[in-house]
């Protein structure tokens, strides 16, 4: 008898260890660390919610999500009573398809015009239209990979130059920026390319409208030519603007007239580099005459396939493209069909304060901010072609307007010219100016006392450079003839403030300049601009110490220049194009 219980026992003691066992073995195989087998067995705890397998698992908090720095919170436009459209503007009027319209309250949109944040305007490598995006406010693709913080000259192109009505035109000049992409090898395989070219799958092109009338196109890594020169007779001196849906297509206007006619506007096809449509030449709904110049860098809307394009004729023209592109068969066109024209006169306009739009617009939502060589600057409801505000920038403007989101709201850098004999003969305030994108207000306004010459003014004639990450509290502004007539400055202003952080003297310059964002752990983000000495200078972006100087050896700096990674690309009054690589 005592045999049998000692062997019961014992059978009990076995099976309990290995059941114990079993248990143990399950827990740590599903991975919960957070209750003991023993305590729910042997114990009589409760038995896990659920499918009382185990133990409730402890479950992560859910982080909390990181805020966007570009949301925009608040966003209602309207317009003070200092900012209302009637204390500058005379009239505004808009033609549909060459037919005017009998009041604006009569205009209908069709589709919604809406641009996002500039993050958003694309998804093509690249940097596709002046300052690379409907907020102008950054030029630059991707991150440089910095450590040495020096600049080496990669190669460097010869162009031309063209004489026209005895005015010599050569190389690049204001504002003059390159385009680079990288294109898909779908899209290169109808592209008249070089062989080598499509071959290569790292290939960033670099497409450069150029003062002596010729379009280039060259490799940002060697500067070999990726196709032949496209020679148009026509001198562009503002920046082209590629199709943001990637499609190949290039929107460029000549800055002057030629031998071939009067200046106008060109959309291209790049798969073959033809022509596809001209508009604006000598429009006869200009206030201005016959006057047909374009320097403005268009933007498209992608949505409702809309060319959004500004003229220094005083018209702002939304074309309806009806796009036809099928990349797999290589096959392109557009079928321009509905044209809207707007155009407006100030109440100052006249032989002085000109009517015409120089700079390049930017867009947020469906309402456009730009300046005009009559001291107007302007926004404009794209959706009802309706002024919502407008403000008094003085002067002649060729200061393209940079929007910026802070703290949820949304902002406007600008600053103006100083054009010899309008306000003063000998010098005159520039102010550098924020304002509220909603509603026209100034926030603040730091000046610099400038001179000028006829034909080369003093000033801001360069764009804003807005920083971002490490450098998000400071603007970055080159002014010309300041201290000097050959004298200039460029300075940074806290956005908050406009306080002077930095600023540091040298030859003037009407190029615009970038912040170049270091990929490198650690590494500093820098400043990049040029100078009418032929001087390019990196610096330090928070200190403005000089972090390194390259002379490009080719005459005065105009154009303003674009970034790819760690190459830049920029041309030059002398007639060179250029390819830098930052180390």
């Amino acid at each position: 008898m005592k045999k049998r219980t000692a062997r019961k026992l014992l059978i009990f003691i076995v099976l309990s260890l290995f059941l114990l066992t079993g248990v143990l073995a399950y827990a740590f195989l599903a991975g919960d660390k957070s209750v003991s087998p023993l305590g729910s067995i042997f114990s009589g705890g409760e038995a896990a919610s659920g499918d009382g397998a185990q133990g409730e698992e402890e479950t992560e908090p859910t982080p909390e999500p990181t805020p966007d720095p570009y949301a925009i919170t608040e966003f209602s436009p309207t317009h003070t009573d200092k900012t209302k459209p009637s204390g500058m503007i005379e009239f505004t009027n808009v033609m549909v398809d060459g037919k005017q319209l009998s009041s604006i309250k009569k205009y209908k949109n069709k589709g919604t015009i809406d641009f996002g944040v500039g993050r958003d305007y694309t998804d093509v490598q690249g940097v596709i239209t002046f300052r690379g995006n409907n907020f102008r406010d950054n030029p630059t693709y991707g991150a440089a990979d910095m450590k040495k913080f020096k600049m080496k000259k990669l190669w460097s192109v010869p162009t031309k130059s063209l004489t026209l009505q005895g005015q010599l035109w050569s190389g690049n000049g204001w504002t003059g920026q390159p385009l680079l992409v990288r294109w898909p090898a779908s899209v290169k395989k109808h592209m008249n390319m070089k062989k080598w070219a499509k071959k290569d799958d790292d290939l960033v092109e670099a497409i450069y409208a150029s003062l002596d009338g010729n379009i280039y196109f060259l490799d940002i890594k060697t500067g070999k030519q990726t196709r032949d020169t496209m020679q148009t007779g026509f001198v562009f001196k503002g920046a082209g603007a590629l199709d943001p849906r990637g499609y190949p297509i290039m929107y460029v206007g000549s800055g002057y007239d030629s031998p071939g006619g009067k200046s106008r506007a060109f959309i291209i096809n790049l798969l073959d580099c033809s022509i596809m449509y001209e508009y604006g030449c000598a429009d006869p709904y200009s206030l201005r005459g016959s006057l047909s110049y374009f320097d403005s860098s268009s933007l498209v809307d992608a949505e409702n396939d809309t060319l959004i394009q500004p003229g220094e004729n005083g018209i702002l023209y939304l074309i309806k493209l009806n796009t036809d592109y099928d990349e797999a068969a290589g096959k392109l066109s557009i079928k321009p069909g509905r044209i809207v024209k707007w155009r407006y006169k100030g109440k100052r306009s006249g032989s002085t304060y000109w009517l015409g739009m120089e700079d390049s617009a930017a867009i947020y939502k469906g309402y456009m901010y730009i300046a005009d060589n009559g001291g107007h600057l302007m926004c404009l409801d794209l959706n009802k072609l309706k002024l919502v505000w407008t403000q008094d920038i003085l002067d002649d403007s060729n200061s393209t307007p940079v929007l910026s989101v802070e703290d949820g709201k949304l902002y406007l850098y600008i600053s103006t010219s100083f054009h010899k004999g309008w306000r003063s003969s000998s010098s005159a305030d520039i102010p550098i100016w924020k304002i509220d994108a909603e509603n026209g207000e100034i926030l603040w306004k730091t000046s610099y006392k400038c001179q000028s010459l006829e034909g080369n003014s003093g000033g801001v004639q360069s764009t804003i450079a807005v920083g971002h990450g490490s450098l998000d509290n400071y603007i970055y502004v080159t002014v010309a003839k300041t201290g000097g007539l050959y004298n200039g400055v460029i300075t940074a202003l806290k956005k908050s403030s406009g306080k002077v952080k930095w600023e540091q003297k040298g030859p003037y310059t009407w190029s615009s300049p970038v912040c170049v964002y270091n990929s490198n752990e650690g590494g500093k983000d820098v400043v990049v601009y040029a100078r009418s000495d032929s001087k390019l200078m990196m610096l330090d972006g928070k200190s403005g110490k000089t972090r390194s100087e390259l002379d490009l050896g080719s005459g005065n700096v105009e154009a303003s220049p674009a970034v790819f990674e760690n190459i830049l690309v920029l041309g030059t009054r002398g007639c060179r194009i250029n390819g830098v690589k930052f180390k």
